[in-house]
């Protein structure tokens, strides 16, 4: 079983090009410009692309792209909507002719369990969880439903499989001080009863002797189990 996801969060620290945002695709976000106000005009750019300005009056100028479409200025910052992995890169905001650049990254995660999410006590199972376009410095770790148990790698090995292992485990992603997660929800199950443990059980006692009755009452319980459970 896998599941695809997207995240969105904002990274607070600035970088060399300015503010670092993360998003997800088909998600919102909003690019602060990095001033709350201006006094002639504001501007925005995606890489060499004009999306949007306006001035002290109010008056408003749109871009030609795509990306104008989806979004929309408000006070000085920049809100997106139904992002794309073409929103990427770089982004500047000029205020007044002063120039803040900020970048916008996306990234995917992926949550899976080998063999499959339902399994057994006493089997052996894999959890994995990949990112893909991980900014350096973030972190990525397992954490089971087990209050109090100890953090995984990405990589889980559940060796054997046990009924503390039952529950919603977290990919837990840190990035500074920011912190989000993907849950992946596991059901432990005993195993299935056996043929002779069952018709043991429906035909015999353990003080009862091997009687005529007792062999063909297995006989046909076993038969009766295959077609149930087979």
């Amino acid at each position: 079983m896998k599941m695809l996801v997207w995240f969105v969060f904002v990274l607070g620290a600035l970088s060399a090009a300015g503010e670092v945002f993360v998003a997800k695709v088909g998600g919102k976000v909003t690019l602060n410009c990095g001033v709350s106000s201006y006094r002639r005009s504001l501007q925005w750019f995606h890489g060499n692309d004009f999306l949007h300005s306006v001035d002290q009056r109010g008056f408003t100028r749109r871009g030609a792209v795509e990306l104008v479409r989806r979004s929309v200025v408000r006070q000085t910052n920049l809100e997106i909507s139904s992002v794309k992995e073409t929103d990427a890169g770089r982004f500047t905001c000029s205020a007044d002719g002063t120039v803040h650049q900020h970048s916008l990254s996306l990234f995917s995660v992926s949550v899976s369990v080998v063999p499959s999410a339902d399994l057994l006590l006493g089997s052996e199972a894999t959890l994995q969880c990949d990112v893909k376009g991980l900014i350096e410095g973030c972190e990525v770790k397992w954490r089971s439903p087990n209050v109090g148990s100890p953090e995984w790698s990405p990589t889980a090995q559940l060796k054997p499989v046990t009924s503390s292992h039952d529950g919603t485990w977290q990919c837990i992603i840190t990035c500074g001080s920011n912190r989000l997660s993907e849950d992946l929800t596991i059901t432990v199950q005993e195993p299935p009863p056996t043929t002779s443990t069952t018709t043991a059980s429906l035909c015999s006692s353990k003080d009862s002797p091997k009687t005529t009755f007792a062999i063909v009452c297995s006989v046909f319980a076993e038969l009766l189990f295959k077609v149930i459970f087979h």
